[in-house]
């Protein structure tokens, strides 16, 4: 993996640009120039990731797992070697990789497979800022175990410190369950310290993986988390596919959420149900084969690049903004300090979802209102936020773009006369 500290040039966006039909081809129903910068959401997809998908329709189209013929042989081998590349990226091993369909399957899996772990009383932490997909399947959880929702504070940039995290751990901790980057303020939190802390008082520590994946190199190993969940159609891949990284012993002690065909080896008549080795016992019915080629390729093809150069040139983009804005008075920039590709911001007097109307009309794409973090409202007291969220291949118009319409644009109503 190429790990060049420095940030990616202007001529390597440009070529990188041409690897993305959606940038080729899109054409916006307006007169200005198509910037989308709604990438914590969902990336666009570089053409080796669709012809790496496609081809197993076209050429390797049978089940894995399954088949005693030539081509069920070769999609097995093809789909080992896709969960290798997939494992690799992340610093795990093929047996510790759970295909899944995203960063929302992959955390209720894990709630759910704790459940029988969890008794009444025993405590859940999390943050205020969590996305919907690592907050509801633990609210869930607690209401069916009896255990405790508790909230680590906040520091001012919307971070869980270590300081945070120990005011709210205690002998009855069972799982610390946090995003690495949260998706509105792109708070990073320090994992290495956080998890210490957890195993520290013998609880799991689950990290949420949907917004760094795709823009930071990750280490599980090194990071010391218990579980890591991410989604594929963030990181250039496919949707509908993604991971969940488990330690070993965690995988094999754990439930699986769902049952059916491919995930045991025999069941009988009596209710005896024997299952698989992980990863596969978290893997019932047919897979997303298809899914799997495509994420493993946007694997390489990120891995190509250097997730280092991908995070400083997304962090280069998202300051020239923030340098542009943070003087206006009438523009309020709710994550000043956020050292990721993520703004963001009000304007004064305007619904957030107004302002996102109002960038629609001049060809900026971003995103509007409580972006699934419904408990953040009261933190930074506003009922949600423009975000803007930048991505490798952003440019420097992209960024221009914005701040033209920001600082020179009219009001939200020009959107109906553009």
């Amino acid at each position: 993996m190429k790990e060049d500290k420095e940030a990616l040039t202007e001529t390597e966006v440009a070529r990188i640009r041409r690897d993305f039909p959606m940038l080729r081809n899109v054409k916006t129903m307006q007169k200005h120039r198509f910037c989308y910068l709604d990438n914590s959401a969902t990336s666009f997809k570089p053409d080796l990731v669709l012809r790496a998908a496609d081809s197993y329709y076209r050429n390797w189209n049978a089940n894995t797992n399954r088949g005693d013929y030539d081509l069920a042989h070769e999609v097995d081998q093809k789909y080992y070697e896709a969960r290798k590349e997939v494992a690799g990226f992340i610093g795990a091993t093929p047996e510790e990789l759970v295909f899944t369909a995203g960063d929302s399957m992959s955390l209720n899996m894990v709630a759910y497979g704790l459940m029988p772990t969890l008794d009444n009383g025993d405590e859940i932490v999390l943050s205020e800022a969590e996305h919907a997909s690592n907050a509801l399947p633990w609210f869930n959880v607690a209401r069916l175990t009896g255990a405790k929702i508790v909230f680590a504070p906040l520091d001012r940039e919307g971070t869980v410190t270590p300081s945070s995290l120990k005011k709210v751990l205690s002998e009855r901790t069972k799982v610390v369950s946090l995003a690495q980057v949260t998706n509105v303020l792109g708070s990073v939190i320090d994992v290495k310290a956080l998890a210490g802390l957890a195993h520290g008082v013998k609880a799991l520590f689950v990290l949420d993986g949907a917004q760094s994946a795709p823009t930071m190199k990750i280490d599980v190993k090194d990071l010391d988390c218990d579980f890591f969940a991410f989604s594929g159609h963030k990181m250039c891949g496919p949707t509908g596919i993604g991971g969940l990284y488990g330690k070993r012993e965690l995988l094999v002690k754990m439930n699986p959420m769902l049952s059916g065909g491919g995930m045991n080896s025999r069941f009988d008549r009596f209710g005896d149900v024997f299952y698989e080795e992980p990863p596969y016992k978290f893997e019932a019915g047919t897979q997303n084969i298809a899914g799997a080629f495509g994420l493993a390729a946007a694997c390489r093809y990120l891995a190509s690049i250097g997730m280092d150069r991908i995070g400083n040139w997304i962090r280069h983009l998202r300051d020239e903004v923030y340098q542009a804005l943070k003087g206006i008075d009438k523009i309020t920039v709710y994550n000043p300090a956020s050292p990721t590709g993520i703004l963001a911001f009000n304007v004064k007097d305007i619904f957030s979802q107004d302002e996102a109307t109002y960038l629609n009309s001049k060809g900026i794409c971003v995103r509007a209102g409580l972006h699934c973090a419904k408990m953040l409202p009261d933190f930074i007291r506003a009922d949600g936020t423009v975000r803007a969220s930048f991505y490798f291949y952003n440019d420097e118009e992209d960024a221009k773009q914005l701040i033209g319409a920001l600082t020179k644009g009219g009001d939200f109503l020009d959107a109906y006369f553009a």
